[in-house]
């Protein structure tokens, strides 16, 4: 009989090529993948909530497969974690109906960047915390936080070329940021992380806004520059894409967030 896996994933991507398997590298899905079709002795495809780049984390990659195997669902846990690399580890496995998509069934996702201002990182961090150094005024970023929150055309913060913008379905570059927050760690000075929860994100969105509210933080960009930028609907406005290893992906929602 067949059968609909959900996973939840957490995945160190400093050594992949992003999740999505690619030919000029290993990717997480390709790792996952191989450990599934060890354990379900056939061909397996994962169908995932979206794609990571290159460098960029997960504690809660969503993805499920289809397979007509018997093995149980903590089995998958268990078993695929011993197949695994050690960056990569499932952390939930649950039978759901065949009709659920991990992509077209999600309905937010919360995203964190980690950063530090001062001007010499610790090795141990530097695969997981961006070195942004610079005089970061966390306060300066009232004006576009609350500029980003609510419904957008988020075009000024879209990788450019990554969509095919002369199709006229589906809902382009709006999306709805429903939190935007900045917060600092009281435990270690100079580090900061955004977060964002949203219905959907653009490609490399979430770096870029990243990026522009670092430079408004530090002086780079006025405090009041954010309205203009969205308003402008242009990728040369707004601030420089963030590195990619500040960027986790913490948790994909499948109910409304509203």
């Amino acid at each position: 009989m067949k059968r609909n896996i959900r996973l939840v994933i957490a995945f160190d991507g400093t050594g992949y090529c992003g999740w999505q398997r690619q030919e000029n590298g290993l990717a997480v899905q390709e790792a996952i993948e191989t450990g599934l079709s060890t354990m379900c002795k056939h061909a397996v495809t994962l169908h995932a909530s979206g794609r990571t780049d290159a460098g960029v984390h997960a504690l809660g990659m969503v993805a499920h497969f289809f397979t007509e195997s018997k093995i149980p669902e903590h089995a998958f846990v268990t078993g695929l974690n011993s197949l695994l690399p050690f960056d990569i580890r499932i952390r939930q496995a649950h039978e759901v109906s065949l009709d659920f998509h991990s992509r077209f069934h999600a309905t937010g996702k919360t995203y964190c960047y980690n950063f530090f201002t001062g001007d010499v990182q610790l090795p141990c961090s530097r695969y997981y915390t961006a070195h942004m150094p610079g005089d970061f005024k966390p306060e300066r970023l009232t004006l576009a936080i609350n500029a980003l929150q609510g419904t957008h055309d988020f075009s000024s913060f879209e990788k450019a070329g990554s969509r095919d913008t002369s199709l006229a379905n589906g809902r382009g570059a709006v999306r709805t940021l429903f939190e935007v927050t900045c917060t600092a760690d009281p435990g270690n000075v100079n580090h900061y992380s955004l977060r964002f929860t949203g219905d959907g994100f653009l490609r490399q969105m979430v770096r870029i806004l990243s990026g522009t509210l670092i430079d408004i933080g530090t002086t780079r960009l006025p405090e009041n520059s954010m309205q203009h930028i969205l308003a402008s609907r242009d990728r040369r406005k707004a601030g420089l894409t963030a590195p990619a290893n500040g960027l986790t992906l913490e948790k994909v929602f499948y109910s409304p967030l509203t």
